[in-house]
């Protein structure tokens, strides 16, 4: 093994991730052509029912990431604010919204849905914004309502969720106008469960000094378990990406060059500033090896039974993390702080998502208290870019990264 980790390799997986996107969007455009139904779905919405009635489930969220990461959210934006939508709500919902009217975004707009399914355990704008599309497309809307659960998943919790459930099959059947197939389901919820666990594996790479990818890569390889979990697909890519994971620790190739200080990230990326802020991050020799956001698709695990998913897919679907108490999060935080041998912790204050940023000053307090390592707020939003400002974050980077280092945090990688 080579003393010190070699120059950044390009990770092989990401050209195959872009072919089953690519695909999955063509399948999802030409559905109607095929005789299929298209489902737009929250991103935290129970998909596998989806799957196991044949119907193409479509993400509007993770259409809005594309868009963000595109540098096409601020014109979206302003389409929908001169519609009447206030710049004040979610970026994602308002170029969303305009999408569907004007036809834009990297794919020029999304197939028209055959229904919308809300699950609000996300946030509560989703409501709304579905709402909206529904009233514009004119198609059904169904919402499955899941209560915070602050203190804890009561058993009355569990009844109103389980029976949302059976109404969510009911009216698939009506709208598909088959009935719900149990042993399919039964098959898509294993498939779904397998590709969550080695979802978390890859993510537990980065526990490895040096990490063998970042926040940033991780970012770009959740596409596949919001889309396509409850599939083959997902499954099978992910055990390769593992494998090549494991391979790169092997050979002690690292994220990043001469990597000497590990953060951890809180709330969504800023996706139209993925390479500036890895650039930046990396100037200073550190790594974002993890954040709450990625690893929020494998909240579920501890919840759900594999030998009768259905049953159990109410309390995984209801439980996670943006659904829970901020005392909750915030060990959840201290967690990964500790597993990931983090020296500092970066929290992005989302204008666009609330939920996620509402309780960060106390998730900031708390942990401070409990690991004593600093913490970076910074300011912006998630896809639309006229609430950043570039200058500004890179002196509180810099700031806050000569804290990390007078601290005496973190290590010398010749020494892992």
């Amino acid at each position: 093994m080579p003393d010190t980790p070699l120059e950044t390799k390009k990770i092989t997986a990401a050209k195959k991730m872009r072919e089953l996107m690519t695909h999955y969007y063509i399948d999802a455009l030409s559905a109607s052509q095929n005789n299929k139904q298209v489902a737009w779905i929250t991103s935290g919405g129970p998909v596998e029912p989806l799957l196991a009635m044949d119907i193409i489930p479509v993400y509007p969220e993770n259409h809005g990431a594309m868009i963000g990461a595109a540098k096409m959210g601020e014109n979206l934006c302003e389409k929908a604010e001169n519609m009447g939508y206030s710049s004040d709500l979610c970026a994602y919902a308002r170029a969303d919204i305009a999408c569907s009217v004007f036809k834009g975004g990297p794919l020029g707009g999304l197939p028209k849905p055959d229904m919308l399914i809300c699950c609000n355990n996300i946030c509560g704008t989703v409501l709304k914004w579905y709402e909206v599309q529904a009233r514009f497309y004119n198609v059904p809307l169904f919402i499955l309502d899941t209560p915070v659960c602050h203190t804890g998943y009561t058993a009355e919790i569990a009844r109103y969720v389980q029976a949302q459930v059976d109404e969510y099959i009911a009216f698939l059947e009506t709208l598909t106008k088959r009935k719900f197939n149990r042993d399919k389901m039964a098959r898509i919820g294993k498939l779904s469960i397998d590709a969550q666990r080695l979802w978390q594996k890859v993510l537990n790479t980065t526990a490895h000094k040096p990490s063998p990818m970042s926040a940033f890569d991780a970012f770009f390889f959740l596409a596949l378990i919001v889309t396509l979990r409850g599939t083959q697909i997902a499954v099978d890519f992910y055990t390769d990406l593992l494998a090549e994971m494991e391979e790169r620790i092997k050979n002690n190739i690292s994220s990043i060059p001469n990597e000497r200080y590990r953060l951890l990230w809180d709330n969504l990326p800023i996706w139209y500033q993925l390479k500036w802020m890895s650039g930046k991050f990396s100037e200073h020799h550190a790594c974002l090896v993890a954040d709450t956001y990625t690893s929020a698709w494998c909240g579920t695990l501890d919840y759900i039974d594999e030998h009768h998913y259905l049953d159990s897919m109410a309390q995984a679907y209801t439980r996670i993390y943006l659904n829970i108490g901020v005392d909750q999060m915030a060990d959840q935080v201290i967690d990964m702080v500790r597993w990931y041998a983090a020296d500092g912790l970066v929290m992005h204050s989302n204008r666009s998502c609330k939920p996620y940023s509402f309780g960060q000053m106390d998730i900031m307090r708390i942990v401070r208290e409990k690991t004593n390592i600093p913490v970076l707020m910074i300011e912006a939003d998630m896809v639309d870019p006229g609430n950043f400002s570039q200058s500004q974050v890179e002196t509180r980077i810099d700031a806050f990264m000569e804290i990390v280092k007078h601290r005496g945090h973190g290590y010398d990688v010749c020494r892992h």
